[in-house]
């Protein structure tokens, strides 16, 4: 743990600075899991992302996919929108169970056609007006989104390890900014996948049968997000010393160069188990407005924050060990170099 002292030292000190007060998750704890994944890291990764403006970027970017969504524009809403969640009680309307799911995103979408077209019954109709971005009938893409991030950064990975070998000063500080921007965005979803009320219909009050009694409120959503992590603080510092070294999700060699979906999918299946206990701490005070037993309900949202963290880092290490050779672009920056040398 020594090799993670300095940096972590540092990011302490930022996420003290900053403060978790506001908008939690919306923004300033997805910038903390960011930062907590970047004290996962081992000192061999590239030094480059420990750079302070690297840092700053990386947590800054963490807020990027939920500023998408506050634009008007429809396309944006509509692709963007699903990726931010997977509602798993939805799949059965589709008579789809999560093992059946296939890895690939537009394959998914096939599957919920075809299941919409054999249950009928299960798909009122929606009325148009309350769905301009047209996005009420999908159940939601977060494992998948998850994992495309992941391929995205080890191409990142890949090209900047050729580009580092044989390319410009301005080639590898570009790619290098390119792989800081998907670290960045990624950590957003993996964040995501950590709130549990982003893995179920009841991500804003309990919907349909209730023999629970559990909450019903619009605003519980929001309240889990921001507004109770704002009451009861939190020790960002004591946070830090609970992130482990980072390390692979997966044996080394068991994916290959194939995807990481089975992992990402179980990983918010997990989440989704802790739907009900979230409920449940509220239900029994532990998540009440100006409530003075507040321990569980933070502890709770603790561990989901340092869960997120080091899943982040852990497919951050991942990906930069798992990275292939850009063999096309190794051939043309060998090309390049030798038609420099020719014309010398």
């Amino acid at each position: 743990m020594k090799r993670l002292s300095a940096l972590r030292a540092a990011l302490v000190a930022g996420a003290l600075l900053v403060g978790l007060n506001a908008r939690a998750w919306d923004y300033e704890v997805h910038r903390f899991i960011n930062q907590l994944a970047l004290a996962s890291l081992p000192e061999d990764f590239p030094a480059f992302v420990r750079d302070a403006a690297a840092r700053e970027r990386i947590a800054f970017l963490s807020g990027e996919p939920d500023r998408w969504r506050n634009t008007p524009d429809l396309a944006l809403r509509h692709c963007n929108g699903p990726d931010h969640f997977l509602d798993l009680e939805d799949l059965a309307k589709f008579g789809l169970a999560p093992e059946q799911l296939s890895p690939f995103r537009y394959e998914f979408v096939a599957q919920l056609t075809r299941g919409r077209l054999a249950h009928p019954q299960n798909f009122p109709v929606t009325d148009p007006a309350r769905d301009l971005d047209a996005t009420r009938h999908l159940p939601g893409f977060l494992p998948w989104t998850i994992t495309e991030q992941y391929s995205k950064l080890k191409s990142a990975f890949s090209y900047l390890k050729e580009y580092e070998a044989a390319g410009t000063p301005e080639e590898i500080a570009n790619a290098r900014e390119n792989l800081v921007y998907v670290m960045g965005v990624m950590g957003h979803f993996v964040g995501d996948a950590a709130q549990p009320l982003h893995t179920t219909r009841h991500y804003n009050g309990w919907v349909g049968p209730n023999p629970n009694r559990f909450t019903t409120n619009r605003t519980f959503h929001g309240w889990i997000d921001y507004g109770f992590l704002q009451q009861s603080g939190m020790r960002t510092n004591e946070l830090f010393a609970r992130i482990r070294p980072a390390q692979r999700p997966w044996p080394q060699g068991e994916l290959g160069h194939t995807n990481a979906f089975p992992e990402m999918l179980a990983y918010v299946v997990e989440q989704s188990k802790l739907v009900e206990p979230l409920y449940r701490l509220e239900k029994d005070g532990k998540l009440a407005r100006g409530g003075q037993d507040l321990d569980a309900g933070r502890e709770f949202l603790s561990a989901q924050l340092v869960k997120a963290g080091q899943m982040l880092g852990n497919l951050w290490l991942a990906a930069w060990q798992e990275a292939p050779r850009d063999s096309f672009l190794q051939r043309e920056l060998a090309k390049r170099k030798g038609l420099s040398n020719g014309r010398k």
